[in-house]
């Protein structure tokens, strides 16, 4: 199941044997495993996911650079 947070310190996550890649602050939805957290984002026109290993994103919550259950509020 889903939940929503926000990344309010940009963090990193690489693919394989590939370069780090910086997910930008912002609101996300995590779907979290045994193994892995998924972050889902959109950013303007381009949808963005990706998969962490579960221990990476947990010490991303405890440094306080993934906050849960915080999503963005449109003011009207």
């Amino acid at each position: 199941m889903a939940q929503s947070a926000r990344i309010v310190e940009t963090i990193e996550y690489r693919e394989g044997d590939g370069p780090a890649v910086e997910i930008r602050e912002g609101p996300v939805e995590v779907s979290v495993t045994e193994l892995d957290a998924t972050l889902s984002w959109v950013d303007g026109e381009t949808h963005g996911s990706t998969a962490i290993p579960i221990d990476d994103f947990r010490r991303y919550v405890e440094e306080g650079k993934i906050k849960l259950g915080e999503s963005e509020q449109v003011e009207n």
